[in-house]
């Protein structure tokens, strides 16, 4: 095995090896760190990255196994963490000068939950501010004049360029799916509440979701499977047995899936190459897949998803704005005057529609396994100033649904086009098995 080039390594394959004595945590994140040197300086991924501490906690997984203490299903692999989760031993700094040195006291729920897995928290990945839409300095990995999405853009500019194998993210709107499809890797927002968020910077507790970036969705299925829990700090998270993604993805479906495209009512933002490559897509698939409507009672989720949204960062960003509201973007302070404004009734109206929307789309799932479509508009804009739309996940995340997003395709630029799968709520194995199923028809046919 070329030393050099074991951060090409897959999650699942390097921690088979550390587990085997093929290789060591130590030499896997010497490789991951080689690679930070060689593109860290164009990529603009991390924003907090100690590598003598990377290679001693990686160099004590080594030890440990050794001295033959358990061995746990990520040991050693390394992990990058949205500089929105709470990490003990590195700051957490939101993406704001507002947070600027802030030292967690202790771990978030689902870092606690990947030391206790084995993986080794490399460092803390670039987000936009207090996660929302102005950009990091972080640059696609494909093109550096390119946005890579946000707001967990570094996480997936990360995992894109080879410098970790793992990532963990949030989505709000569509920070998890968009920056996977911009930067070409696999990326999958799990049910609401399936990980716990007790010690991630809460913006809205009604959509805020923990999400993960992997470069294979083996990889996808063993990282959320270790994060699936439950935690007094998160009210929404349930105790629940744990869910055998890893097992489920390797399995092959009883029967081919039956998939259901819908363009939804932001179709007309689609760009010329989405257009033509989901023609083609659904063409190639045939009779496994059938276009339908969405259903009338979702059309307006766009516009009750930024009332929600809104309404519940005005509430939880109140500190922000009225010790430092001058020092926020002028896209942050307009999202926060908007949501201080809106009357009561209304937000709690948008809430109500959430269970219903739900209830509609669980029709579609009752005949077909998962819903097709965009992950964006396109390919990734051009420019650093914008970090491109999320209407295309906007209303999967307002349901809490899981959506996936495949690095199937691309457009004529040569930048990722992404394909976004999306199944019901807590059907997150049948969801990441039928994808599975789907990259490989794409792939051999």
């Amino acid at each position: 095995m070329d030393q050099t080039r074991l951060y090409q390594l897959s999650a699942v394959d390097a921690a088979r090896a550390i587990q085997d004595g093929a290789i060591g945590a130590e030499q896997l994140m010497e490789s991951c760190l080689a690679r930070v040197r060689e593109v860290e300086g164009e990529v603009q991924a991390w924003e907090h990255l100690d590598q003598e501490h990377a290679l001693a906690r990686a160099r004590a997984r080594d030890e440990a196994r050794k001295q033959g203490m358990p061995i746990g299903p990520l040991h050693g692999v390394p992990v990058g963490i949205k500089d929105i989760i709470d990490t003990a031993d590195m700051p957490t700094e939101d993406g704001t000068v507002l947070h600027a040195g802030r030292l967690p006291a202790a771990d978030a729920a689902l870092v606690a939950a990947l030391r206790a897995a084995g993986a080794v928290i490399m460092g803390k990945t670039v987000t936009t501010e207090l996660a929302t839409y102005s950009p990091g300095k972080t640059r696609n990995p494909h093109n550096p004049e390119h946005t890579p999405g946000g707001s967990s853009s570094g996480s997936a500019a990360a995992v894109a360029a080879g410098m970790v194998p793992l990532a963990v993210g949030s989505q709000t709107n569509g920070s998890v799916i968009r920056p996977a499809a911009f930067c070409g890797v696999y990326g999958f927002k799990p049910t609401h509440g399936l990980i716990p968020r007790g010690g991630v910077l809460k913006q809205s507790r009604t959509l805020d979701q923990i999400g993960v970036f992997a470069r294979t969705i083996e990889d996808v299925a063993l990282l959320t499977e270790q994060l699936i829990g439950a935690d007094p700090a998160d009210p929404d998270s349930r105790p629940r047995a744990r869910m055998s993604l890893l097992a489920s993805v390797q399995q092959e479906p009883p029967l081919p899936p039956s998939i259901a495209f819908i363009k939804t009512p932001v179709w007309d933002r689609a760009d010329n190459d989405t257009r033509e490559a989901f023609g083609e897509l659904v063409a190639h698939l045939g009779d496994r897949v059938e276009e339908l409507e969405l259903p009338g009672s979702a059309a307006q989720a766009w516009d009750w998803h930024r009332i929600v949204m809104e309404a519940e960062m005005a509430a939880n960003y109140d500190a922000e704005w009225e010790r430092g509201r001058d020092r926020l973007s002028a896209s942050l302070r307009q999202q926060l005057e908007r949501g201080r404004a809106l009357p009561a009734l209304e937000y709690q109206k948008a809430l109500a529609r959430i269970p219903l929307v739900n209830e509609a789309l669980a029709e579609i799932f009752s005949s077909y396994d998962a819903i097709l479509t965009p992950s964006a508009a396109g390919t990734a804009p051009k420019g650093l100033t914008s970090t491109g739309d999320p209407a295309f996940c906007t209303l999967w995340t307002f349901c809490g649904m899981p959506a996936l997003n495949l690095p199937l395709m691309n457009g004529a630029n040569g930048l990722p086009i992404g394909v976004q799968l999306v199944g019901p709520r807590l059907g997150d194995a049948r969801l990441l098995r039928t994808g599975r199923w789907l990259a490989g028809r794409v792939a051999h046919d």
